[in-house]
């Protein structure tokens, strides 16, 4: 069964690759966006794409996305300590949630420690770069499957 996935990206992350290099590295969102379709296609996994500096037009994505995915995929950028609308929309769309950062806001401003979804989430990813996003979404992607999870390289 093909699962539908929405993965949205929210305020500043279409500047990946050349926002604060130190900080997100150097990966643009076009190359996770290339690698995450790439592994939905090999999961046998439809992937739409948002990304937006605007916080309604995540708000908007995700309405349109009731009865039409099956999970998300979501680094709201900024909009993560701030946006209860775009909390509100989640619980309304009431699917399987991975939130993800590529960097790890809980070791960075104290501002950006707090997330208003983070609550509301089946799980947060943080601090693991671009390789972050792949992993959330083979998460989600497992947890819709009630695929159990398997130890790599576990005897016995």
């Amino acid at each position: 069964m093909s699962r539908r996935i929405l993965v949205a990206h929210g305020a500043n992350l279409g500047l990946l690759g050349k926002r604060e290099p130190g900080i997100y590295g150097t990966v643009s969102l076009d190359e996770i966006r290339a690698a995450m379709e790439g592994r939905a296609r090999r999961r046998e996994a439809a992937v739409t794409w948002v990304q937006s500096n605007h916080e309604g037009e995540i708000v908007d994505a995700l309405g349109r996305a009731i009865d039409a995915v099956d999970g998300v995929v979501i680094n709201p950028g900024a909009f993560t300590h701030t946006s209860l609308a775009i909390r509100d929309a989640l619980l309304a769309l009431a699917v399987p949630t991975v939130e993800v950062h590529l960097s790890n806001i809980y070791a960075r401003e104290e501002f950006r420690r707090r997330s208003v979804i983070s609550d509301v989430v089946l799980g947060v990813i943080s601090g693991l770069g671009p390789r972050g996003a792949l992993l959330a979404l083979d998460a989600l992607l497992d947890h819709l499957d009630d695929k159990p999870f398997a130890w790599e390289g576990a005897e016995g």
